[in-house]
Formats: C-alpha cells, sequence, structure tokens
C-alpha cells in the first residue's frame, strides 16, 4: 500500500530552519519559547532540534553548505500556545523583529504572527482558537 498525504496525515514530518550561527540561533529559539533544543552533527550537519516525542513533528536549526537564510520563500509556522503574544514578547530582547504582530486568522484559526530570527529567516508563531 503506498503512503500518501491525506486528512488523516500529518502534512509536516519534518522542518529545517538554516542558520548561520547556531549558538546564536539556538539560545534565540531557546529564550522565546522557553526550551532546550537538543544539539548534535549529522553527517554534514550541525544541529539544534525543537523537543518532541512521536507521534508530533518537529524540526530543527541547521547550519551546513546547504542551509542558507532567508525571509523569503516557505513559511514555517511553530506553535506559540497557549498564547503567541507570550512568545512575541521575548522576540526583540532576544534579538530578532516582529513583522507582523498577533493577528486573528479566524474563530476557527486562531492567531498568526512573523518574526524574523537572528539569523534573518522569516518564521511564523501559531497560536489556537479565539
Amino acid at each position: 500500500m503506498a503512503n500518501k498525504l491525506s486528512e488523516d496525515t500529518n502534512a509536516l514530518n519534518w522542518f529545517e530552519i538554516p542558520v548561520n550561527d547556531l549558538d546564536r540561533a539556538a539560545s534565540f529559539y531557546e529564550t522565546i519559547f522557553d526550551i532546550k533544543l537538543m544539539r548534535g552533527i549529522m553527517g554534514p550537519f550541525e544541529m539544534a532540534a525543537f523537543p518532541s516525542r512521536p507521534p508530533h513533528s518537529s524540526g530543527s536549526l541547521v547550519k551546513s553548505e546547504m542551509h542558507k537564510p532567508s525571509a523569503e520563500g516557505q513559511v514555517v509556522y511553530l506553535n506559540g500556545n497557549p498564547d503567541l503574544q507570550l512568545v512575541l514578547d521575548k522576540v526583540e530582547q532576544a534579538g530578532g523583529k516582529v513583522v507582523l504582530p498577533k493577528t486573528v486568522i479566524s474563530a476557527e484559526a486562531g492567531f498568526m504572527a512573523l518574526i524574523i530570527d537572528t539569523e534573518g529567516n522569516k518564521v511564523g508563531i501559531h497560536s489556537g482558537h479565539l
């Protein structure tokens, strides 16, 4: 049986946020989310992984020749529950910039915001329903 994307599967399995300075970027995300990232090396990649346990999807900050930070292109939305404003309040002090403040998407979809991290990446933050 072929594995396929459907409403019963996760569209996202893993994400990678490119960084130039892994220590600086890890400190930024650890500060704004009040978490500890797990650092390691996988082949040619230096990584700092976001905490998770199966079956939940996760991702990592990645430094390599193939990973280039950018504010253009895809946007990954990180979980800012229960209220993304708690995350946004830490962004500038940690060295980032809020480029779209907490914004209502809809009653069903909740809230979103966009930040620029210490590496120049545009990253979304999402929190739940109104």
